[in-house]
């Protein structure tokens, strides 16, 4: 590593804005996935999208994944949905593509997500599209307020581990998927800073790691880039 530049690991890649702006604030950004995704394409998962097109119905996304997956089965359709979702990004794509008045609320996270469905929505069911790999929060808690899930998994996660030789004093996370895949073939630092963007991801480096970890602000890629900015501004 160089002695005076600091050395960044992102497991995803980034906007070449943002890599522009660490560069100039002294900071090399190396850009590495491990992890992608797919849409899962069957004949049974399309027919669930089309029927759920034809419903009124509450519908819950959790990732951008998931919208783009369902979105592609659109063909000019206006649903008439009740959308909750997490994040700035997933919530832009679904304004995108299914309108600003279609989303009836956000949160930061599955957990606060499902107690704002449980909270607002007079629903006593909801549609959640997902992929392979999410995690139980959300169900868990819509299934004791008496709020039945329909889950429709539209894309899949594969892992893409590789080992890593070079030493960086930060690595960006932005998945638990991500996280898993990156510890099956390395360990790092005491030094290196963890950035995760967010709970459900700092939750799982700490099942491989006691190394400090820093979560975003918001759920996003700027924001952990911005949050990974401000802590090595001032150290």
């Amino acid at each position: 590593m160089s002695k005076n530049k600091i050395c960044i690991l992102s497991t995803r890649s980034l906007a070449p804005s943002l890599i522009e702006e660490a560069e100039a604030a002294g900071i090399c950004i190396d850009e590495l996935s491990f992890i992608e995704t797919e849409p899962v394409q069957s004949v049974e998962v399309q027919q669930e999208i089309e029927n759920a097109y034809m419903q009124s119905a509450t519908v819950v996304f959790t990732s951008m994944n998931a919208v783009e997956a369902v979105a592609t089965e659109k063909e000019g359709q206006h649903p008439d949905w009740k959308i909750y979702c997490i994040g700035h990004a997933t919530k832009q794509l679904v304004k995108k593509y299914f309108a600003e008045e279609s989303i009836a609320g956000t949160a930061d996270n599955a957990t606060e997500l499902a107690e704002l469905i449980a909270f607002e929505s007079d629903s006593d069911e909801v549609i959640f599209f997902c992929g392979d790999r999410r995690r139980e929060d959300l169900l868990e808690i819509l299934r004791r307020h008496d709020i039945e899930v329909d889950e429709i998994v539209v894309y899949q996660t594969i892992l893409l581990p590789h080992k890593i030789k070079k030493e960086y004093h930060g690595i960006l996370f932005f998945s638990p998927s991500a996280v898993e895949s990156f510890f099956k073939h390395n360990k790092v630092n005491k030094r290196t800073i963890l950035f995760a963007i967010g709970n459900s991801t700092a939750d799982e480096i700490k099942k491989y790691s006691s190394n400090k970890v820093i979560i975003g602000d918001e759920p996003g890629k700027e924001s952990l880039v911005r949050k990974l900015l401000e802590y090595f501004a001032d150290v």
